[in-house]
């Protein structure tokens, strides 16, 4: 092979929304930045549904009015149909006001608007370019040995000075090099899905919500798009689909009994045509042992993925790039130091994680009810039940993403989840470490005006104040 080597500031390892949002993100910060995606864009992808904090990071990374331009579909929540109780609404917008909002996508189009953002924030991007190899000096990556599809037999060296690992399941370094990725026992599911024309949802819907509908095997989603169409999967334990598989000649065969399973999906569906041929995901659900470390950053799935319900994926993919970001810019401009930037990207990037592994694993118990949902969301939110402004304000908010924003803004990382998930919840799945939980006398939070970054500030004494999620979706006005 013939070699040629460069050199960048920062390196980011793929284009997904958590590489794309990362590498714009630095970009509008005047960082020197290459973006290397293995495919070429735009490409399929499943994550349909998006989270009202994935706007406020679009926001500071300049894609969120193309993504409004561009018609997707806007979504203020959703509906839930879950056990036996009767329906509840997550709408984000009627609960916290007009900004907190969202939409539902077709990733192969919004991701690949997100990675041409990057390109035009001033973020240098190569598509078809498959990173081979990280190389590490005295434990700290250097340098991304990669080769272009369009020129296989030259392989190229670019040397960094940081790198965000955003390569999804692949895992450039956490599968590949580290090997430091744990299944997730509980969590051996498989989705099954596929597309549907037509536009019917279940009443009370918020405006271009999704519809989460438990069964006694698991559960359905059904998502609208644009165009009148919806996709519609059905998630289940990994034993059970194997059983399921094998009565049926063909996934679309599976996929169809499993709709008619279901009298609220039946109905939802009746009259309309499938428009795809069915698909499936496994062994999505893991975690890696650490996040970060001495010259790199983990970011969306390459760190953890946890499972569709909740619709986490987006969010954890945005709201890493956001902290990499902004604790990649701190310590180049040396606000911080690495050690800092590293623990405060980890406590408050494993706390957003932990917090929505608690919820999901708890509402996986479909007979605790919604009481006993809205009461562990109050826990791991830190809401004292007299100050909520609703019973499940505190549910809506983690699952609009929008508690792990006022967490990075305030500066409050200390995890409310350890009572929740270790103590009277008996959660024993979550285990919450000592490294685990943010240090509050590091007074580290994240800004982004008048640049993006982070800044010690001493938080306030005492019980914090519920999160006010319009103000908090706003990330604009932090200073």
């Amino acid at each position: 092979m013939e070699p040629t080597a460069t050199s960048v500031k920062v390196l980011v390892i793929g284009g997904g929304p958590a590489g794309s949002l990362a590498a714009a993100l630095l970009a509008r910060a005047g960082v020197d930045v290459l973006l290397l995606e293995k495919e070429v864009f735009p490409r399929y992808h499943i994550g349909e549904a998006l989270a009202s904090s994935c706007r406020a990071v679009l926001e500071l990374a300049g894609a969120a009015q193309k993504v409004d331009d561009f018609g997707f579909m806007n979504k203020h929540g959703g509906l839930f149909r879950w056990g036996a109780e009767k329906d509840w609404s997550a709408d984000w917008t009627k609960l916290f006001g007009p900004e907190v909002r969202s939409w539902s996508v077709d990733r192969s189009e919004f991701d690949h608007l997100l990675l041409n953002n990057a390109s035009e924030q001033g973020a240098r991007v190569v598509q078809n370019a498959a990173v081979k190899r990280i190389v590490f000096e005295d434990d700290r990556p250097v340098a991304a040995e990669w080769v272009s599809g369009d020129d296989p037999d030259r392989l190229h060296t670019t040397r960094f000075e940081h790198v965000v690992d955003a390569s999804g399941r692949a895992g450039v370094l956490t599968a590949q090099h580290f090997r430091n990725r744990t299944r997730h026992e509980v969590f051996r599911n498989v989705a099954i899905w596929g597309y549907w024309d037509g536009e019917e949802l279940l009443p009370d819907t918020p405006q271009g919500g999704s519809n989460i509908i438990s069964s006694p095997d698991g559960w359905y989603w059904v998502i609208p798009l644009r165009g009148g169409r919806r996709s519609v999967g059905f998630v289940m334990h990994e034993s059970a689909f194997r059983e399921r598989r094998r009565a049926h000649d063909s996934l679309e065969d599976l996929l169809t009994a499993l709709v008619d399973e279901s009298d609220t999906v039946r109905s939802l569906l009746a009259g309309d045509t499938r428009i795809s041929p069915a698909k499936v995901e496994q062994d999505y659900s893991y975690v890696s042992d650490t996040f970060c470390g001495p010259g790199y950053f983990v970011a969306g799935d390459a760190a953890c993925f946890l499972d569709p319900l909740l619709s986490s994926g987006v969010h954890l993919a945005s709201y890493s790039a956001l902290l990499a970001a902004a604790s990649i810019v701190a310590v180049l401009d040396g606000e911080v130091t690495e050690s800092e930037a590293g623990t405060f990207y980890e406590s408050l990037y494993r706390h957003s994680y932990t917090r929505m592994l608690a919820m999901v694993a708890r509402m996986y118990d479909q007979y605790q009810g919604q009481a006993g949902y809205f009461w562990l969301a109050q826990k791991l939110t830190g809401t004292p039940a007299e100050q909520a402004i609703t019973p499940n304000a505190a549910f809506v908010e983690i699952v609009g993403g929008i508690s792990d924003l006022y967490d990075a803004k305030h500066g409050r990382g200390q995890a409310p989840a350890a009572d929740a998930a270790n103590g009277e919840d008996n959660l024993s799945l979550v285990e919450i470490r000592p490294r685990d939980l943010y240090d509050e006398d590091s007074r580290l939070r994240l800004v982004t005006s008048p640049r993006l970054g982070l800044r010690r500030e001493q938080p306030a004494a005492g019980v914090v104040r519920p999160p006010r999620p319009a103000e908090s979706a706003d990330l604009t006005t932090s200073r």
